[in-house]
C-alpha cells in the first residue's frame, strides 16, 4: 500500500467521530471527555470506574460485578423504581458491565434528557444505599449467573485455561467470582468496595452527542463537582512470571461437542507490540476489533483468513474464533475452535498450530498484511459510528490507558511490517509460552468434576 493510500485510509477510519475530543479534569479528580456529534438529537453518557476483577483478592472474587448489580437498585435521592422509568421516558437505552479493568454504566437518550442522566450517574457514584434485602436478592442472581456459566462448556473451558495460563496476576480470577466467595460476601463488604472505588478521582465520564461542550461541562460540574475526592487507589503490583513451558488442561464435562482453547501471553494496550498482534490476528482470522462491548470478545473469522480455510473449510472444525482485548496489563491472546463431530481434538490443534508455525517461518506476504490492515480499519470505523460507540470507545481507552491511544491505532497498524508479524509469531506464540485446553464430552461426568492439568 502506498503512503498516499495509507493516509487516505487512516483519515477515513479515524473519521470525524473520534477527532475533536475535549478532555477536562475537575478539581476532585474526575476526568471528563466530551465529543460533540450533532448528526442526531441524541446523547450517550458513559460513567467509567477503574475497578474490575483485577482489583479483587481471594475470598472476595466477584465482588466488583456484584457491586455493579447493586448500583442499579436506586440511591438516596433516586428510588429504584425511578432509575429505569427516567431512561425509558427519555426514549433511551441503558446498561452496564464489569470486566478485568473496568466497571461502567451508560444511558443513550434524547438530548433533552442529558442533564437528568448526568444527575443519575452522579447519584450512582455517591448515594447508593445497599439495603440488606437487595443484597440477598442479588446474591441469588449472581450465583445463578455463575451456575449458568458453569453449565456452558466453552465458558467453563475459558475459565480453566485462564487460571492455568495466569498463575499470579489477578486477571486470573473469573469476573463472576467463585461460589464460596459469593456465598460469604456480606453487605458491609460490598459497601466498602463501593466506597473505595466509586470516587471521582477513579472515574471517567465520557459524553458524545448533540450538545455544546461548554453547556455539557456546566452540567457535569453542577452534579459531579461537589462529590469529594476519594483515597488514592492501590496500584496492581503483581507481575505475571514469564512462562517457560507448555501447559495443558483437559476438562471432561457433559457437552455436545469437543472444544479447544489455546492461549498465549498478550501485551497491554500501551505496549508497542499490541498493533502488530492485531495485524497477526487479522492474518489468522481477519477483522480484529478493539471494541469489547460491540463484539471484540470471541470474534468469528473472515472467510478469507488462514484459520477459517484450514479448519472450517478443511472440515476439521465447525467454528473458530479469537480474542485479543485492549487491557491495562498484559493478558492473553487466545484462539478457540469447536471440532467437527468425529474429529479428534489433536487434529484440530495440529492444523491450528501449523498455521502459526507458517507465520513464524516468515510466510507472511504483502497481500496478507494489506487484507489484515484493511479489515481492521473497516472494523475500527464501524465500531465508532454511533454516539453510543464513540462514548464507549473514548471512555474505555481513557480508563485503561489514554483515549489518544485509540485515535493513534490506525496509523500504528498501518506501520506494521511482515517482519513484525513473524517475530511475534516466533516469540510470543511459541510452544514454550502457550496453554492448551481441550474439553471432551463426558455425559456421565459430574458437572463440577476436576480438570486434568499438565505443565
Amino acid at each position: 500500500m502506498s503512503p498516499a493510500n495509507r493516509r487516505r485510509v487512516t483519515s477515513r477510519a479515524t473519521g470525524a467521530s473520534l477527532s475533536g475530543v475535549r478532555r477536562v479534569r475537575l478539581p476532585n479528580g474526575l476526568t471528563v471527555l466530551l465529543r460533540e456529534m450533532p448528526q442526531a438529537p441524541l446523547v450517550s453518557i458513559w460513567c467509567w470506574y477503574r475497578v474490575g476483577s483485577r482489583d479483587e483478592r481471594p475470598g472476595f472474587t466477584g465482588i466488583t460485578h456484584w457491586v455493579e448489580h447493586m448500583n442499579f437498585k436506586g440511591t438516596r435521592t433516586i428510588p429504584k423504581s425511578e432509575v429505569t422509568r427516567r431512561v425509558e421516558l427519555a426514549g433511551g437505552t441503558w446498561n452496564g458491565y464489569t470486566y478485568l479493568d473496568v466497571t461502567t454504566y451508560f444511558e443513550t437518550v434524547q438530548k433533552a434528557a442529558m442533564e437528568a442522566m448526568i444527575r443519575l450517574e452522579a447519584s450512582r457514584m455517591s448515594e447508593c444505599l445497599y439495603p440488606k434485602t437487595e443484597v440477598e436478592r442479588e446474591r441469588t442472581v449472581v450465583i445463578s449467573e455463575l451456575q449458568g456459566g458453569e453449565n456452558d462448556p466453552r465458558s467453563f473451558l475459558d475459565k480453566e485455561v485462564t487460571g492455568t495460563a495466569l498463575q499470579a496476576h489477578p486477571y486470573r480470577w473469573p469476573t463472576i467470582g467463585y461460589l464460596s466467595d459469593l456465598q460469604a460476601i456480606d453487605r458491609d463488604d460490598l459497601y466498602r468496595h463501593y466506597r473505595a472505588y466509586y470516587v471521582p478521582n477513579n472515574a471517567v465520564l465520557a459524553l458524545a452527542g448533540d450538545f455544546r461542550a461548554a453547556e455539557a461541562l456546566r452540567m457535569v460540574r453542577r452534579w459531579f463537582g461537589p462529590i469529594r475526592r476519594g483515597a488514592p487507589i492501590p496500584a496492581i503490583r503483581t507481575v505475571e512470571p514469564e512462562q517457560s513451558g507448555e501447559r495443558r488442561v483437559v476438562v471432561r464435562r457433559p457437552s455436545g461437542a469437543v472444544y479447544l482453547d489455546i492461549a498465549w501471553p498478550s501485551p497491554a494496550a500501551t505496549d508497542q507490540e499490541f498493533p502488530a498482534l492485531l495485524v497477526l490476528d487479522g492474518v489468522l482470522l481477519g477483522g480484529p476489533s478493539v471494541n469489547i462491548w460491540a463484539g471484540g470478545r470471541g470474534r468469528g473469522p473472515s472467510k478469507s483468513s488462514r484459520l477459517y480455510r484450514a479448519l472450517v473449510e478443511g472440515d476439521l472444525a465447525s467454528e473458530v474464533a479469537s480474542t485479543l482485548l485492549p487491557t491495562a496489563y498484559p493478558f492473553l491472546y487466545r484462539v478457540t475452535a469447536t471440532a467437527r463431530e468425529g474429529v479428534e481434538p489433536q487434529r484440530v490443534e495440529a492444523a491450528l498450530l501449523a498455521e502459526i508455525e507458517r507465520l513464524a517461518r516468515g510466510d507472511v506476504g504483502e497481500r496478507d498484511l494489506e487484507r489484515a490492515r484493511n479489515q481492521f480499519l473497516a472494523r475500527y470505523a464501524l465500531d465508532c459510528e454511533s454516539v453510543t460507540d464513540v462514548a464507549h470507545q473514548i471512555g474505555f481507552f481513557e480508563t485503561v490507558a489514554d483515549h489518544r491511544l485509540l485515535l493513534g491505532l490506525p496509523e500504528r497498524v498501518l506501520a506494521v511490517q511482515a517482519a513484525d508479524v513473524t517475530r511475534l509469531a516466533r516469540q510470543r506464540l511459541s510452544a514454550l509460552r502457550r496453554t492448551v485446553g481441550h474439553l471432551l464430552p463426558a455425559d456421565d461426568a459430574p458437572a463440577n468434576g476436576p480438570a486434568e492439568r499438565t505443565t
